[in-house]
């Protein structure tokens, strides 16, 4: 009671101060005040953090919680100028191939198994070991160059010694430091809000650095600081902040402030300044910082490049293995072989040296030490040198892909991002594509296009028409001219200078990315004459989004009305009140319920604000129901209120035309105090035109703010107080800005807005200043939006709701009691429903808008647990829910809201292609089904001919029968149609294979992802062409997507562009993000970054098929090169007693495959091209190809595997035969068996290629001319470097030898013959789709259309 008596008090005080405090702060001080909150605060459950200021008495308490802190001080960096050998070592020793190669150089220092000498052996490992660690640390001295750049930054902190804001360094900033930044300063860290210059306590932040987004973002004081009128005191801050640990989510905050008098204040992300956001338009902010350097939000966030395994790679690490084991199997049999070549002798041969002791070695352990030095001798079996030529082919790849100007988008001007730069080949192997709809396959430009109010349809036909054939204009370059000239029928327009008209270069400002200052100057026309203000380009802005006819039946009740002196009827009152509110909350509704930003164009991003003296006073309703009876309204005949669409513009066909709203009024000149005059002095405006003249004539001769809703607002025509000037407004979202542009058309203006109130300027009224109590933010969960204000008319309690059709409608308010208004709420939630199916058939994304009056009990018991949720830690996020579901309960259906979001260019297209290509798309969407299949339907994904089934069940049981139902039908293939009315089918006899396809909703897929009826649900989709999942959360489209690629072990694509496809592209083997008007979220966490959907085509299609060809065939030739060459030692093995002898100089073994054959592979697969890009993009079905890894088949490598055995075989033995019974040494035979595998090693690699350019050649011969030339100085200069034998003037004497190229030619002929012989009868005799399509660039343009046909 005595709670009540508290708040009763203080409500009391409010009413009789004219202080202008606004209820949201009562109700702070309300609830602070004891009713709000417990007696004590419960004390925090888990781990917490405890921020206080090391400054007066916190000091010694400070530097006990101090030290598990950590500083600003941050370190991107792996290496030392110490650790970097020790460390890189570690590091790269953890690849298994460098650890085997590592175990061959030990084993190569035991003499009893020593092959080679022992520095020879460590030249490839250290080689490639150099060669990474040279890459690791430029990369890494380019991450401390920045960090030390960042470190010694400079920001204002206050010193105690001083009593001062002095400069301190970014990593001289702890925890608990008070901080001073000003406009376009950098957030060193994350730090709690406590002032800001603003008076109204917010501030605005550019996020950029963090998510992508440019729109700005508002951040406000903490509760208790904001009525502040002056800088915080750091000396006299006694409050102590309670939050949670450091985490890496940066859309979530939770802890409270304990004020002095021990009242708790909760904080949230609204409260958090996070490191490496940019100040804007604020002059001056304070804040106390609670995490700094490596536990800021934005460090934790910063994970490094993401490392991704693609499935080539896989391949290749199972062909490793078994060229290991192949390598095992050759060395055992030298082992067995020396061992039984020694045991066929009776007595000691002379050539077997005795141990020290004078014994000899038995066969037995003999053949296991020559196991091991045929592990040595063979050891280049395992091709260390391809690793490294892996990644610098991925890189060449990447570049050229990186510069095409075909994925380039101009009017972004941007091109295509590589993130992942080892999954490249994974481009050219997919079968799966899950695509989002919003912003992927649309443009996500929403354009206002239709309503529904109160059960009456007002369809925007001329805006229909301006969009059929609206041309947009670049906003970014010129003014914006008649942006609709010639749409409106006999009307014309006034040209309107846009405030997006043209880009005005910002001021200076600091970023991480460019760290010095830049400056730029407004342009100016003539001299000495400013040019006229414009702002920055603001995003969902262009001309096509903010023009917006209105319709004239609607725009006609907005000036019906018309004084009249008799007092109207009761009845007819009623209904004019019920038809007039709806009009007017839709409105303010579709004004008020965002977080679109306002700003002016002469000074960029600059928010608005409405002097107070236009802050209207609050009316009881008593006030209200006398200003409605000053009006009448021309009765107009028509049906009953809710009798749905309208017949016509000029004879409405509803009692709903009969509803006008107010006759237009302005406001009686302010008082000197500030305060405005009462209703009843408010007078109708004598220059009102009356309604013939009104429309269409008015509507020719109004501003761009009105007739074309543009974005900037002339308030100069809307106040008498002010010159002219714009404003802009930025919103998060399109759907914002699309309904804030469409109620401007009607004059229903947003003019300003801040943390605690909205003013804005309807048609009638004027200014109005609507107190902002709460804001309930949007979330996948209840997919609604929700703003809680005090109306400023009738001082009550008000909650706007907008929101999915599929949630909103089942919160509308029952009741048991038909009573009449309960009726026709009723009716107008029918009627709304079928206008809303009508909008989603034709493609429309569509929201309802609702509203719930509160009476002030039912405030205060919600404000009470709403208190505690916000102030709470532990559950936060679960507590807010539940009380906003509270809230949102008993609304009143205002209306519904049809916004057109067109296709992408080429969209339909590239689906096409995609398909051809053999890939499966599936369309992920949270919007409503039959939206989802419009526009399914509109880009192809669905066709005319196609069968449909829709599931949509409530149970889980009833989803597992209707699958079976539709599986066993379609494996009937039953020509009767599927009379379910939850899965209709359309049936079309005029294909001869029937495609199907599958639309299901959210609430059905919840249950189709159930364990028990996953595998139904799969092997339904595998049998439909498309797939369409509406209403999908982000977590369901994850969890598809893991369950297609798990399961049906498919390759995956997932391709979208805003925050709530993040789960879904992190879930794919390749994930694609479009960097489009949502922000950069999902581009930031994809593999691939494009601009348009249409991209994807050239990227898979092309880049995708020649990056996993020329890769595969490389590695094919890698083993194939090696194979080769450590065949000839194998096969000389047989002539040595297996002794493990070389007949090939150490430096030359070693250098052959890492310097003389390395090169040419790598050209190859940065530059082949089997087919053309322009016969790839003209022939998708050549994309199969590479789905069934063609190029690199388990049947394929085992066949590279024989012709590189066969090869070493000829190789070996033409010289071998040919030199039969001469006295060559052993050089001088292995010189000709080396030079001959070199011919036919780089000769196969140029029948391999697919198309030879001057870099071929050039490369190649650099091969042969390093050889010889190698080969002729090594000869010369190097007498006595492997003794017994000796290399010298090996070279010089072959070169001069007829035989010697004989042998060569002979060998490399006779090697290549059966590759040769095969590739002709492939051509010829049994060609692939794609040698076929080889052989159209052979062909004139002319024959190549005709063999395409």
């Amino acid at each position: 009671m005595a709670d009540l008596i508290r708040w009763v008090r203080y409500q009391w005080q409010c009413l009789l101060t004219a202080e202008g405090r606004t209820f949201s702060s009562s109700q702070e001080h309300y609830s602070q005040s004891g009713l709000g909150k417990p007696n004590r605060p419960p004390k925090p459950t888990g781990r917490h953090r405890i921020v206080i200021p090391c400054l007066g008495h916190f000091k010694e308490e400070y530097e006990k919680i101090s030290k598990a802190y950590m500083n600003n001080k941050i370190r991107t960096t792996k290496y030392t100028l110490l650790n970097f050998i020790p460390r890189n070592l570690f590091e790269q020793f953890h690849r298994a191939a460098n650890l085997y190669f590592l175990f061959l150089v030990v084993l190569n220092w035991v003499p009893l198994v020593e092959a080679f000498q022992k520095e020879i052996t460590m030249i490839p490992l250290v080689v490639v070991i150099t060669i990474i660690a040279i890459k690791d640390g430029l990369e890494d001295y380019r991450k401390y160059k920045m960090d030390k750049q960042i470190n010694n930054m400079l920001t204002k902190v206050y010193s105690r010694k001083e009593e001062k804001y002095v400069d301190t360094r970014w990593k001289d900033v702890i925890v608990g430091d008070f901080v001073r930044l000003s406009c376009d300063e950098i957030v060193p860290a994350d730090m709690v809000l406590l002032y800001s210059s603003d008076p109204d306590g917010i501030c605005h932040i550019e996020t950029s650095s963090l998510d992508g987004e440019t729109n700005l973002k508002q951040r406000q004081v903490v509760k208790g600081y904001a009525e502040q009128a002056y800088e915080v005191d750091p000396e006299k801050f006694s409050d102590r902040i309670e939050c949670e640990i450091p985490n890496n989510d940066l859309n979530r905050f939770r802890g409270f402030m304990n004020h002095q008098k021990k009242e708790r204040v909760g904080l949230s992300k609204e409260n958090l300044l996070l490191r490496g956001c940019t100040m804007r338009n604020t002059e001056t902010v304070v804040g106390i910082v609670v995490y700094a350097g490596h536990e800021t939000k934005a460090m934790l966030n910063n994970s490094g490049p993401r490392y991704k395994r693609s499935k080539l790679e896989r391949r290749l690490n199972t062909d490793i293995l078994w060229c290991v084991l192949l390598l095992v199997s050759m060395c055992l049999v030298g082992a067995i072989g020396h061992g039984l070549w020694l045991s066929a002798y009776r007595e000691i041969p002379l050539f077997k040296v005795p141990e020290p002791d004078g014994n000899h070695t038995p066969p037995a352990l003999a053949g296991f030490y020559m196991f091991w030095t045929m592990i040595i001798l063979l050891q280049i079996l395992i091709p260390i040198s391809l690793y490294v030529s892996i990644e610098i082919v991925k890189l060449g790849q990447i570049y050229f892909i990186q510069n095409d100007v075909d994925l380039y988008y101009e009017k972004l001007d941007s091109t295509i991002e590589c993130r992942a730069l080892n999954i490249a080949e994974d481009l050219g192997q997919i079968q799966y594509i899950f695509s989002d709809k919003t912003g992927t396959l649309t443009e996500n430009k929403m354009v206002f296009r239709r309503c529904s109010i109160a059960g009456m349809e007002y369809s925007h036909e001329e805006n229909a028409k301006r969009l059929e054939t609206y041309q947009e204009i670049d906003s970014q370059d010129e003014d914006i001219p008649d942006a609709a000239c010639g749409l409106l029928s006999n009307t014309t327009r006034q040209k309107t200078n846009s405030c997006c008209g043209a880009i005005s270069s910002p001021v200076s400002c600091k970023s991480l990315n460019n760290l010095s200052d830049t400056s730029s100057l407004l342009s100016r026309e003539g001299d000495g004459v400013s040019s006229i203000p414009r702002c920055r380009h603001v995003a969902f802005s262009s001309p096509m989004e903010k023009d917006v006819i209105p319709d004239p039946l609607l725009l006609r009740k907005l000036y019906q009305i018309k004084p009249h002196s008799p007092a109207l009827s009761e009845d007819t009152s009623g209904e004019l009140f019920l038809e007039t509110m709806y009009i007017m909350d839709f409105f303010l509704a579709l004004t008020i319920c965002n977080t679109v930003v306002v700003s002016t164009p002469n000074q960029p991003r600059q928010k608005m604000r409405v002097p107070s003296l236009f802050r209207t006073p609050m009316k009881s309703l008593e006030e209200i129901k006398q200003l409605f009876q000053r009006f009448s309204v021309p009765k107009v005949n028509s049906p009953s209120l809710s009798s749905g669409k309208e017949q016509s513009s000029e004879s409405p066909g509803t009692l709903a035309s009969r509803f006008s709203f107010f006759s237009r009024m302005k406001q009686a000149s302010p008082v000197t105090d500030g305060t405005s005059q009462k209703p009843n002095e408010l007078q109708i405006a004598s220059d009102q035109p009356p309604v013939e003249e009104l429309i269409p004539n008015d509507i020719a001769n109004m501003d761009a703010s009105v007739a074309a809703g543009s974005s900037c607002v002339d308030a100069g025509s809307l106040f008498e107080y002010s010159s002219a000037f714009k404003l802009c407004y930025e919103a998060e979202s399109p759907d914002e800005a699309a309904l804030v542009h469409a109620a401007m058309a009607y004059k229903c203006t947003l003019l300003a807005r801040t943390p605690d109130q909205v003013t804005i300027e309807l048609a009638s009224l004027g200014p109005l200043t609507f107190q902002l109590l709460h804001i309930l933010p949007f979330d996948s969960v209840r997919k609604r939006m929700s703003v809680v204000v005090r109306h400023p008319l009738s001082n009550r309690v008000v909650v706007y709701t907008k929101g999915a059709d599929s949630v909103i409608m089942d919160l509308l308010c029952t009741s048991s009691d038909a009573d009449k208004k309960e009726m026709q709420q009723m009716e107008i939630k029918k009627i709304t429903q079928e206008h809303l199916d009508e909008y989603a058939k034709g493609g429309l994304r569509t929201l309802c808008i609702a509203k719930k009056v509160m009476n002030e009990a039912e405030y205060a018991e919600w404000l009470n647990s709403h208190f505690l949720a916000e102030t709470s830690i532990d559950n936060r996020e679960e507590l807010l829910l539940a009380s906003a579901m509270r809230l949102e309960t008993g609304l009143t259906l205002l209306g519904a809201t049809g916004i057109e979001d067109r296709l992408q260019e080429g969209v339909p297209d590239t689906i096409e292609a995609l398909r051809k290509a053999g890939i499966k798309i599936w369309m992920l969407t949270g919007d409503k089904q039959e939206t989802a299949v419009n526009i399914a339907y509109a880009c192809q994904l669905l066709q005319q001919d196609s069968v449909i089934f829709t599931l949509n069940t409530q149970t889980k049981d009833a989803c597992e029968v209707l699958m079976k139902s539709i599986l066993k039908e379609i494996q009937n293939d039953n020509p009767v149609s599927w009379v379910n009315p939850r899965a209709r089918r359309v049936l079309s006899t005029e294909t001869p294979k029937q495609h199907y396809g599958l639309v299901i909703d959210g609430k059905t897929l919840e249950y189709a992802l159930h364990e028990s009826l996953q595998s139904k649900f799969l092997e339904l989709a595998e049998r439909c062409r498309a797939v369409i999942c509406c209403r999908a959360t982000p977590l369901q489209k994850s969890e598809v997507v893991k369950l297609v690629r798990n399961t049906l072990k498919v390759m995956t694509l997932a391709i979208g562009d805003g925050a709530n496809d993040v789960s879904m592209i992190q879930a794919a083997d390749t994930g694609v993000g479009i960097s489009g008007q949502e922000g950069m979220q999902a581009a930031m966490a994809s593999d691939f970054a494009v601009s348009r959907f249409k991209h994807l085509l050239k990227l898979l299609l092309v880049h995708g098929h020649w990056c996993y060809t020329r890769l595969a065939n490389m590695i094919l030739y890698f083993f194939y090169k090696n194979v080769a060459f450590v065949n000839l030692l194998f096969w000389y093995q047989f002539f040595c007693g297996f002794s493990g002898t070389s007949m090939t100089e150490s430096w030359m073994l070693i250098l052959f495959n890492l310097l003389f054959t390395s090169v040419p592979p790598i050209i190859y697969g940065i530059l082949d091209q089997d087919v053309s890009a322009k016969i790839l993009l003209q022939l998708p079905e050549l994309y199969k190809a590479g789905q069934k890894s063609e190029a690199y088949l388990p049947s394929t490598f085992w066949i590279t595997m024989m012709d590189a055995f066969y090869q070493s075989l000829v190789c070996f033995f033409v010289p071998y035969f040919t030199y039969w019974g001469s006295d060559l040494d052993i050089f001088s035979f292995g010189n000709p068996m080396n030079t001959a595998t070199l011919f036919t090693s780089s000769l196969h690699l140029l029948t391999e290629s697919k198309s030879v350019t001057w870099i071929h050649l050039s490369i190649m011969i650099v091969s042969f001319v390093l050889y010889f030339l190698f080969a002729l100085v090594f000869g010369a200069i190097c007498k006595v470097c492997s003794p017994p034998a000796n290399p010298y003037w090996i070279m010089q004497k072959h070169i001069a030898d007829p035989v010697f190229y004989l042998v060569c030619t002979l060998a490399t002929c006779v090697a290549l013959l059966p590759r040769f012989l095969y590739r002709v009868l492939q051509c010829t005799v049994f060609p692939t789709p794609l040698l076929r399509a080889q052989h159209l660039r052979k062909l004139t343009p002319e024959e190549c259309r005709e063999s395409i046909r």
